[in-house]
């Protein structure tokens, strides 16, 4: 019985890891932070052409900085709410 339960608290141990891992604030944040620097990038080095297409409004330095501090926004959330790990469930005792 002893190693039942260790394969059982392993598995517990790894579900755990695993809820961490793919938690949507996490890829959120990641994708929004990567795009955030693509896209504020190209604004960064938009040419005068571009920028008389926009009335010259800088559209995709605004819209990188704005992706970038969204995506920061969700990480740290993330750093400071870390997701809880999910209690077995005492049903099945």
């Amino acid at each position: 019985m002893s190693e039942l339960q260790r394969e059982v608290s392993e598995l517990e141990r790894k579900s755990a890891s695993a809820a961490r891992l793919f938690d949507i604030r996490r890829i959120i944040g990641g994708l929004f932070t990567l795009y955030g620097v693509i896209v504020g990038g190209a604004g960064v080095f938009a040419s005068s052409a571009d920028l008389k297409k926009a009335q010259g409004i800088n559209i995709n330095l605004w819209t990188g900085l704005g992706m970038l501090a969204l995506g920061v926004f969700f990480l740290v959330w993330l750093k400071l709410r870390p997701t809880a790990s999910p209690t077995p469930s005492s049903s099945g005792e």
